[in-house]
């Protein structure tokens, strides 16, 4: 199957263009500079990288299953469901500048869909992930999975980093986590783990990495995590695939939005996909990372210490992800179980009603349903964060907490059961000292949105401005 076949249904009008395209591609992977720095280098980079591997990703992510709908289209009336070099894939014609279409420059750069054939390919790519019992799980690169730094940005301190990276590089057993980037001049430290995350991530999900940094440091930093190419493939958007400034967007994704999961550190980059959106906390190893966002805090590095493997912000959000995929497959399960049981003569006819139903599901209220059993049970009032004459609904810690499943009020009264305040000498802070309720800082909150579990209050005491706990 080539890439043009399994895409647009070429006639056989088209088959030499199919033809083209195909021949096109594995050029471009073949031809390829030896350099490094430039636009140009950087494009050789990555047909270096991928080979192969290009054309059968594309088929995969383009894959079109037996009973998918057909574009259709007459001889004189093409619907152009996509460009290839700025010729219709099916006609030929050249491509009208309107802006219609979406690029598609990470599986190749000079292809485009137009969106009847997105939404099309989307439809198909559901049915074959469903049969698979698989979803979508996008990864964000810097400060969700890793941390990196230019080596000019290390510390005196930070200097003996480059010896361990290099001690890593000579063991070539897998297993280091510290790696020094010749090629872009950088130091990369991965999150802890992160190897036993993507591995068992990838049999639940069809991964994505998608980073607002450059495709140079992209492909260096895929080839650190994913040596083998086996979890990602070609499937690595950059800065430069975004189709909005300072916004990422699943429009560049050949997935259903209702089949996606994501994980990033920064919630504003998703605007339009915040309940896709799983919000992680930043990974600071390094102190130009601290420095970056204005942190006050030390880093990893300077703290001489890391994450915990067992119960760190991977492990607890791989937890996550299988609660949610579990539940998103499960009910399906469960009803087709039930009902083959009373009724085993229409087996067939239930498996297909079976598919039927989970191609109607979204994922996010599932994931939604895990997120609100995380403070469910509590009862919370504010005190001190946010001015009186605000409105308190508005606020982002009301919303919070309710994403979490707490039940927040304005006023105190004996069925509260934390005061989550800013200063413990506020009216309602002393009156949770009196009647025997949690007083926690915003902190509490914030961990338990990031650890998806309620932590003990007493380790986030309220206490005064510039007077840190003994």
């Amino acid at each position: 199957m080539n890439l043009a076949e399994s895409s647009f249904h070429s006639s056989s009008s088209s088959d030499d263009l199919a033809a083209i395209l195909n021949d096109e591609l594995e050029t471009a992977s073949s031809d390829s500079s030896p350099e490094f720095g430039t636009d140009e280098d950087e494009e050789g980079l990555l047909e270096q990288r991928v080979k192969r591997q290009r054309v059968d990703s594309a088929e995969e992510s383009l894959q079109v299953i037996e009973d998918a709908p057909v574009v259709q289209q007459t001889k004189n009336a093409c619907l152009h469901p996509g460009f290839f070099k700025g010729l219709c894939m099916v006609c030929g014609q050249m491509e009208e500048d309107d802006g219609s279409g979406v690029p598609f420059g990470y599986i190749h750069k000079d292809l485009k869909l137009g969106s009847s054939e997105i939404d099309r390919l989307r439809g198909a790519d559901m049915k074959n992930l469903l049969r698979r019992k698989k979803l979508i799980l996008v990864l964000d690169l810097d400060h969700t999975l890793l941390n990196s730094t230019r080596l000019v940005d290390l510390s005196a301190e930070e200097h003996h980093l480059i010896e361990q990276a290099l001690t890593t590089a000579q063991a070539g057993d897998g297993s280091g986590t510290l790696f020094k980037l010749d090629r872009i001049h950088m130091l990369t430290k991965l999150r802890p783990f992160i190897h036993t995350f993507l591995k068992e991530a990838s049999e639940l999900f069809e991964m994505y990495i998608y980073t607002m940094g450059e495709r140079a440091y992209a492909l260096e930093v895929a080839k650190v995590i994913d040596p083998e190419g086996i979890y990602f493939h070609s499937k690595i958007i950059s800065q430069s695939d975004c189709t909005q400034r300072h916004q990422k967007g699943l429009d560049v994704i050949l997935g259903a939005e209702s089949t996606v999961l994501i994980l990033d550190d920064t919630e504003m980059v998703w605007q339009k996909h915040r309940e896709n959106l799983i919000l992680m906390e930043r990974y600071h190893f390094f102190s130009s990372s601290c420095r970056q966002f204005n942190s006050p805090e030390k880093s990893l590095s300077q703290m001489n210490k890391d994450e915990r493997e067992s119960d760190g912000l991977l492990a607890t959000t791989l937890g996550v992800l299988k609660r949610v995929h579990q539940a998103f497959f499960d009910e399906v399960g469960l009803f087709l179980k039930w009902t083959s049981f009373f009724f085993g003569f229409l087996n067939l006819f239930l498996l297909q009603l079976g598919e039927t139903d989970a191609a109607s599901r979204d994922v996010r209220p599932f994931l939604q349903r895990v997120r609100k059993e995380v403070l469910a049970g509590c009862k919370v009032v504010f005190s001190g964060l946010y001015p009186s004459s605000e409105v308190p609904s508005e606020q982002p810690i009301w919303r919070l907490c309710e994403r979490l499943g707490a039940e927040c009020c304005v006023n105190f009264d004996s069925s509260i059961t934390h005061v989550i305040a800013g200063c413990p000498g506020t009216e309602k802070s002393r009156l949770a000292l009196r009647h025997g309720k949690f007083l926690v800082s915003r902190r509490w909150a914030d961990a338990a949105n990031y650890l998806w579990r309620r932590l003990p209050e007493e380790d986030f005491p309220v206490i005064l401005p510039n007077n840190p706990p003994s």
